[in-house]
């Protein structure tokens, strides 16, 4: 692109006149002639403007859609999504992307808002219906946390079979023979159950060991107000486990409350590891051994696999599978 002294050599004139005409600059005395002269120069050598090319730039600019399957009350209380959430926006802040964001309200989303969009990236668990909102928008749709088409969709996920083996590996090592469950389940469109990884991978590995019991398993909401309650019906139940893996920290701080209020110490009567590693996690008393997900980087690759699906024109889905580190603090120790 020409720049404003090459004009102004091929016209004839200053750079400062060049300047000040394509810039309409009403109050500057100049002759029609030499005024067009600049413009037929200008356009020879395909000269933008700066309000040009900012135009040009907006225009070029990729909008993206950000659904959540959350409302924001319900994202207050589980920072595992609101980490995803927050990587989505600081990418496409550097990025330069526009980004809708869309929370779910009174179980529905205002589709009238997913429009004009280049592609769209879903946060959380969604059935069959969302999904055909989403895709009257736009085919670019990227799901994290979640893969419902992998031959369709682009998909950010955990390794959540892994994680739970080390968990189990680790707590087994440590001397526990008795190893409780305490998680959550959660539902699309109101009734269809999505299989958790965690619960089911915690059932198969220790039923072929033969360490599994059903009495030790406690299942609810992935809130610290069910961890709370689970912990204390647990505690009901007597004769504890002496180690229990909480599906989320947030769960696993409403159980440290628990067993706090019950005075059964931790880790010395029972070990606990959680699930996430939030920023609280290592501030409990006692700080919580728990698994680290990699929550930002989720969504920060969500964002990368939308961009490059647009900018390659690819059309064969990708699944990107993030790994955990299981993070040992003092909730935990040998049996």
């Amino acid at each position: 692109m020409a720049t404003l002294k090459e004009i102004a050599e091929k016209a004839g004139v200053s750079v400062a006149t060049v300047s000040r005409v394509l810039n309409y600059d009403t109050t500057l005395s100049v002759s029609d002639e030499t005024r067009k002269r600049i413009f037929e120069v200008a356009q020879e050598l395909n000269y933008k403007t700066l309000r040009e090319r900012n135009q040009q730039t907006a225009k070029d600019r990729l909008r993206f859609g950000l659904v959540h399957w959350y409302s924001e009350l319900q994202e207050l209380g589980d920072p595992y999504y609101m980490a995803i959430r927050l990587g989505v926006e600081k990418e496409c802040f550097h990025r330069q992307i526009e980004l809708v964001k869309l929370f779910k309200q009174n179980d529905s989303y205002h589709s009238e808002w997913l429009t004009a969009l280049d592609g769209i990236i879903a946060i959380g668990k969604f059935g069959p219906k969302d999904i055909e909102v989403f895709t009257s928008s736009t085919k670019h749709i990227v799901f994290v946390d979640f893969s419902p088409d992998e031959e369709q969709f682009d998909s950010v996920v955990v390794d959540f079979r892994q994680s739970v083996l080390e968990v189990l590996d680790y707590l087994i090592e440590l001397g526990h023979e008795k190893i409780g469950y305490i998680g959550g389940r959660e539902y699309v469109d109101g009734e269809s159950l999505i299989k958790d990884e965690r619960e089911a991978t915690f059932y198969e590995y220790l039923y072929l060991k033969g360490m599994y019991d059903p009495q030790h398993v406690f299942i609810g909401h992935f809130t610290a107000e069910d961890g709370y309650r689970l912990m204390k019906q647990a505690i009901s139940h007597g004769a504890l486990p002496t180690a229990f893996f909480i599906a989320s920290d947030s769960m696993a701080i409403g159980a440290l409350r628990a067993l706090h209020e019950a005075k059964i110490k931790v880790p010395d009567d029972v070990s606990i590891v959680g699930f996430n590693d939030i920023p609280t996690s290592k501030f409990m008393q006692p700080p919580l051994t728990t698994v680290k997900v990699y929550t930002e980087f989720m969504g920060e690759t969500a964002v990368e696999l939308l961009v490059e699906r647009l900018t390659t024109k690819r059309h064969i889905s990708k699944k990107v599978v993030v790994p955990t580190k299981l993070i040992i603090r003092e909730s935990s120790h040998v049996r």
